[in-house]
């Protein structure tokens, strides 16, 4: 029977081991001595021989211990030490055996070698983070000219509100109140120019995402103030309804702001071309069961009911120097912040889209970089 047993396990291509009722190592295929380059007696120790890597060790050994108590199957992911020194990481699941009362007898655990699908997810997860800065960084582009009138406009505010100084103090005796309050005001034209290059600033410069409880309404604010210039251009009349009292949201500022950000600037492109009506942008936030709902309409010609959903195609795209990446990122940035982004008509004419993003206990997945281990 143990022969019999022997065979079997070491047949099975993947680290096999057999626990005892508490949780102690009884043996071990072929396949884990020769992946470790260890003994049973050694692996027996694993929780203080560095098989298991050191920053892995402590949630495996928490939900370990807690699955033999309950006696549950569990299933992670962590890095194993091969015989040369190297980690891999590896799909470790456990199950118990019962007898006929229902009482553990062992426990089986495989250990599946997942190192290449996890390089290669990496790869694929950089990929996207890459692709969604250069989104950035493109929409940032187009809105260059327009926020080069934006920065123009308070720097000429400020040495005109200099002058006026210089003015001041020339009268005799010197106007030292209308001073002070002129050059009040030159310290705010240069708040102003600030502000607007720390927005470009944070939308271009690459960073990793970051987890952050922050003010939704504001955030949008921001957006709505950068995008200004294009909406004027376009004669676009920009409105919000920000719900009072909204809870914070939890996540990447910046990823969010950029969702929302090619929200404005497509609508605002698509109804450029619209002669007849008033061209209008209607930014609203409000919360349900789900979370926060945001919903960006516009007045424009709308969006054919069959390609509602096809917009989120990656490289689909109805502008001729577009290059269709825009909106299948947004919807990564959404789905990877458990929130869900979809198109609608908006009534009585033009398109609607909204995206949901969970409350604050929700879980938040760094989105668009390599997935965090458990």
């Amino acid at each position: 029977s143990e022969r019999s047993l022997r065979s079997a396990i070491d047949g099975i291509p993947g680290l096999v081991g057999i626990l005892a009722p508490n949780g102690d190592v009884e043996t071990v295929n072929r396949q884990i001595l020769e992946y470790c380059g260890q003994s049973l007696e050694e692996l027996r120790d694993w929780r203080t021989n560095g098989t298991v890597h050191q920053e892995d060790l402590p949630h495996l050994a928490e939900v370990f211990t807690r699955s033999i108590a309950s006696g549950i199957p569990y299933q992670l992911e962590h890095r194993l030490r091969r015989f040369d020194g190297r980690y891999r990481w590896f799909d470790n699941r456990g199950v118990p055996i019962r007898d006929a009362s229902g009482h553990i007898v062992r426990w089986y655990v495989l250990l599946t070698d997942i190192e290449d699908r996890t390089q290669a997810l990496a790869r694929v997860q950089q990929m996207q983070s890459d692709f969604a800065h250069m989104n950035r960084v493109s929409v940032m582009g187009e809105l260059a000219a327009s926020l080069s009138h934006e920065i123009t406009q308070p720097i000429a505010s400020a040495r005109n509100n200099a002058r006026a100084a210089e003015n001041f103090l020339k009268m005799q005796p010197p106007d030292l109140g209308e001073v002070r309050e002129a050059l009040a005001c030159v310290v705010g034209d240069a708040d102003r120019v600030g502000d607007i290059i720390d927005r470009i600033r944070e939308q271009v410069k690459k960073a990793p995402p970051r987890k952050e409880r922050f003010d939704l309404n504001a955030a949008i604010n921001e957006v709505v103030a950068l995008a200004r210039s294009v909406t004027n251009r376009n004669g676009v009349s920009v409105q919000t309804r920000l719900a009072e009292g909204l809870s914070s949201v939890e996540g990447d500022r910046v990823q969010l702001q950029q969702v929302l950000l090619n929200l404005i600037l497509n609508a605002a492109e698509a109804m450029s071309p619209v002669e007849e009506g008033a061209r209008e942008l209607l930014i609203s936030t409000k919360e349900d069961q789900t979370g926060v709902v945001v919903a960006v309409r516009d007045s424009g010609p709308g969006i054919d009911p069959e390609h509602l959903e096809r917009v989120f195609d990656a490289f689909y795209t109805t502008k001729p120097s577009g290059t269709g990446m825009g909106l299948s990122i947004c919807r990564s940035i959404i789905d990877a912040h458990g929130g869900r982004l979809w198109a609608e008509a908006n009534k009585p004419r033009g398109a609607v889209f909204q995206f949901t993003l969970p409350g604050t206990d929700a879980e938040f997945t760094n989105p668009l970089q390599a997935s965090e281990r458990i």
